[in-house]
């Protein structure tokens, strides 16, 4: 039985966000367009000129530090956009402080330091939420239901793409990106979303093996990988990976393969059906057209629909859609693909028995 703090029911749910570079755009608008029911309260960020535009642009208090903030800033969710090796000890320093945290992803960069994340949450009774954003695409929701309705009959393949660029000056901000200890590579980071659908839509695997490298940027981790999936059930699949993409980020991809159905979702960031036949007719295949949309963008729209959920649990009307516990499974996938990458294996799951 696992406790949590009482549901907040006279005011709006009040939010602070901790790091506001680049995806902390996302969240400020996220907040922003729930303003009836939330409302951000504090900033916080160790470079003055960042603070300073995001305390301007969104009226929140600003701080400096996160132990500052957690003194003078009535928040009741902390927001991690930080680099991604530093979500594990804020998370825990948030939550000995009574405060909820939802953390982007991944959750953390070890296994260790997220299994402590979740269990320092229980034990403080607060919230973890991991930001898994993508599963709220309309298209990705439409496969959602297919699966859940089981269209596809026997799965027997299933590949992921993420061919996407980043230059080497996308590497050098901030001295951050592509640390093993803060950031990970293409896996832990750029298709990271693309690894919580592996197990989100397919279900649990049974093993993996993966070939990752660095052939082009100058980066501690990897900017391109393979993988090699095989699922309990027995579907088989693939997951490929590259941040070398010319000139342009070109496609974010999942493609089912089953035996009353084959669905490709592709565009750049899987916001478009490219392909859906089943052997039967639903609704749903109606509205194939209506959800897919055009985007330049690689987060999606996701943000605003995952607020909703967290608005509504801190509320006490829903249960977390990615709790700590859920984030873990994606993170699973991608230490797992480290180590059969490094030792040359195959690796099996789960990873701790």
């Amino acid at each position: 039985m696992h406790y949590y703090p009482k549901p907040i029911l006279d005011r709006k749910i009040r939010f602070a966000v901790v790091g506001c570079g680049r995806i902390a755009q996302n969240h400020f608008a996220a907040i922003k367009h729930h303003s009836k029911n939330a409302e951000l309260v504090g900033v916080c960020d160790i470079d003055p000129s960042v603070l300073s535009e995001a305390a301007s642009s969104t009226n929140a208090k600003p701080f400096t530090s996160l132990s500052d903030m957690l003194k003078n800033c009535d928040a009741d969710v902390y927001v991690l956009t930080t680099p991604s090796g530093l979500h594990s000890d804020q998370a825990i320093l948030i939550a000995k402080s009574g405060k909820s945290v939802v953390t982007e992803k991944p959750m953390a960069t070890k296994w260790e330091d997220a299994k402590k994340m979740v269990e320092v949450c229980d034990e403080y009774a607060v919230r973890l939420f991991v930001v898994k954003q993508n599963r709220r695409n309309p298209t990705l929701q439409l496969l959602k239901r297919a699966l859940e309705k089981k269209r596809f009959g026997k799965i027997y393949m299933v590949n992921l793409n993420v061919f996407w660029t980043r230059p080497q000056s996308y590497y050098d901000q901030g001295g951050w990106r592509g640390k093993w200890e803060f950031d990970g590579g293409a896996f832990m980071n750029q298709a990271s979303h693309y690894i919580d659908l592996v197990q989100w839509l397919i279900g649990p695997l049974e093993s993996l093996q993966a070939y990752t490298a660095t052939l082009a940027r100058n980066i501690d981790a990897e900017d391109t990988g393979v993988i090699s999936l095989k699922w309990r059930s027995g579907s088989l699949g693939s997951m490929n990976v590259t941040m070398l993409t010319y000139p342009k980020n070109l496609e974010g991809s999942i493609t089912i393969l089953g035996e009353k159905g084959t669905v490709k979702i592709g565009g750049v960031a899987v916001n478009e059906i490219q392909h859906w036949e089943f052997d039967d007719f639903d609704p749903d295949d109606d509205k194939i057209n209506e959800v897919s949309y055009e985007t330049s963008s690689i987060y999606g729209f996701g943000h605003p629909l995952y607020y909703e959920n967290v608005i509504n649990v801190m509320r006490g009307d829903a249960k977390p859609e990615t709790d700590g516990r859920e984030g873990l499974k994606s993170l699973e996938v991608i230490i797992a693909t480290y180590l059969s990458a490094r030792d040359g294996r195959m690796i099996s799951f789960p990873l701790d028995f």
